[in-house]
C-alpha cells in the first residue's frame, strides 16, 4: 500500500468523501487497525441497519473507546441520527466514509451540524507513488490506486466504468435510464477540459438540456465531476462565464472518450496532461489544507490560464502544455493576467527537460511540477 498524504483529525469524528477506487477502505482499515468496523455493503448488516437504525449502538462493544468505521454511510442515511447521539454521550469516534453525499443531503441531513469535519479521497499523487510515478502511464490510465497494481489496467478501467454505471447509478437509484446516462458518459468525455456546454452536449447525446444538466449534477455529487468556474475578481478584461468540466481521472476519462481516426493523439494527450495537473492540484490542496479556491481564467477574446489558486496564501496561475519546446506564445495568457494581477505567480508546466524562466514566469518540466508541487503552493 502506498502512504497516502491524508493524515487523520485527532480525536475528532469526520467524514471522508472518494469515489469508488481511491482508497479510501483500504486507508481507514491500515490507519485504525483497532477500530470497529461496519460496512454497510454487506447485505446482513445493510438490511439489519436499514429496518432499524438504532441497532448501531448494539455493534460498539460496552466501554469502546477507540474509533468506530461505517463504510458507505450514504447506503443508509438515517443512521446519522444515532452517530450523531453516539458522538454526543457516550462521546463516540466516528470514521465515515462514502463516494456521495448526495443521498445524505437529499434526506436533509445536515452533516452532523459540524460534530464531524470533513475530507476528501483522491486519486494517487505523484508524491504518493514517489519512485513508482510514471508520468507516461499515469497520461494513459490515470492514477487510481488498483492502477498500479493490476496486470492490466486497461481492463481494470473499463470494469471500473461499468461498475459506477451498475452500482452507483443504478442502484442508487440516480436515474431511471441507464442506457441514455451511458451515452451521456461519452458525450461529456468531449467536454474534459473545455468550456461546458449544456445545450451542445443534450444535442449530441440526443437528450433533454434539463435531463443533461442533472446528469453533470450527478456526476459532482458522485465526486467523479468538477466543474470548475472562472476566476473573475477585480476583473480589468471582459470574461467568459461558463465553467470548464474535468472527470476525476484521467484515466476515467481516457476510459470514457472514444478515440477515432479524426482524433489527434496530441489533442487527447495535451487534454490528458491538463486533467493530470488539476486531479493533482485538488489532492494537494485538500490533503495538506492549503485553502485555495480553484479556477481557470479565460477572456472573451480566448486568451486562457489553465488554473488560478486564490487564497491566503496569495495567486499561483498555471499554464500547462503538452509541448517539449518553448515558444513566446505559450506565455500570452499568463503575461495578460499577471498584468492584471501584479501578485500572482505565474508557471508554464511543459513536456520538456529544463527549468528556465520567461520574466516573472517559471518554467518547469512536468514531471518535475508533479512531484514538487507541495513546495510550489507553498
Amino acid at each position: 500500500m502506498y502512504s497516502r498524504l491524508l493524515k487523520p483529525p485527532e480525536g475528532k469524528s469526520f467524514f471522508l468523501f472518494g469515489p469508488r477506487g481511491t482508497g479510501k477502505t483500504t486507508w481507514v482499515k491500515s490507519t485504525f487497525p483497532d477500530a470497529v468496523y461496519i460496512d454497510l455493503l454487506e447485505a446482513e448488516v445493510y438490511n439489519d441497519l436499514l429496518a432499524n437504525p438504532g441497532r448501531l449502538e448494539n455493534l460498539i462493544p460496552k466501554g469502546f473507546k477507540s474509533w468506530i468505521v461505517i463504510d458507505e454511510i450514504q447506503r443508509v442515511p438515517e443512521l446519522l441520527n444515532e452517530v450523531h447521539r453516539l458522538i454526543e454521550a457516550p462521546g463516540h469516534k466516528f470514521v465515515l466514509t462514502g463516494s456521495s453525499a448526495r443521498k445524505l443531503r437529499k434526506k436533509g441531513h445536515n452533516l452532523l451540524a459540524g460534530r464531524a469535519l470533513t475530507f476528501f479521497m483522491h486519486p494517487l499523487t505523484g508524491l504518493e507513488l514517489g519512485r513508482d510515478f510514471n508520468l507516461e502511464k499515469s497520461l494513459e490510465f490515470g492514477q487510481l490506486p488498483s492502477v498500479y497494481q493490476e496486470a492490466s489496467p486497461k481492463k481494470y478501467l473499463e470494469s471500473y466504468v461499468q461498475t459506477y454505471l451498475k452500482e452507483e447509478v443504478e442502484q442508487e437509484g440516480l436515474t431511471r435510464n441507464i442506457s441514455a446516462f451511458a451515452r451521456f458518459l461519452e458525450t461529456a468525455s468531449f467536454s474534459q477540459g473545455g468550456l461546458l456546454n449544456i445545450s451542445a452536449a443534450a444535442r449530441e447525446a440526443a437528450i433533454e438540456r434539463k435531463v443533461v444538466e442533472n446528469y453533470f449534477s450527478i456526476l459532482e455529487d458522485l465526486l467523479i465531476g468538477c466543474r470548475l468556474p472562472v476566476f473573475s475578481r477585480r476583473a480589468k478584461r471582459r470574461l467568459v462565464s461558463r465553467a470548464k468540466f474535468y472527470f476525476f481521472d484521467v484515466g476515467v476519462y481516457r476510459t470514457l472518450r472514444p478515440a477515432g481516426p479524426l482524433d489527434l493523439p496530441e489533442e487527447i494527450g495535451g487534454v490528458a496532461l491538463e486533467s493530470l495537473f488539476f486531479q493533482e492540484l485538488l489532492a494537494i490542496n485538500d490533503y495538506l489544507g492549503l485553502g485555495y479556491k480553484l479556477y481557470y481564467y479565460r477572456t472573451a477574446g480566448g486568451d486562457e490560464v489553465d488554473f488560478v489558486l486564490y487564497g491566503k496564501r496569495g495567486i499561483k496561475a498555471f499554464e500547462v502544455k503538452r509541448t517539449a519546446k518553448v515558444k513566446p506564445s505559450l506565455f500570452k495568457g499568463l503575461k495578460i493576467f499577471t498584468k492584471d494581477y501584479p501578485a500572482a505567480e505565474p508557471f508554464l508546466v511543459y513536456q520538456g527537460q529544463r527549468e528556465m524562466s520567461e520574466g516573472k514566469i517559471r518554467i518547469i518540466p512536468a514531471k518535475t511540477a508533479l512531484m514538487n508541487l507541495k513546495d510550489l503552493l507553498k
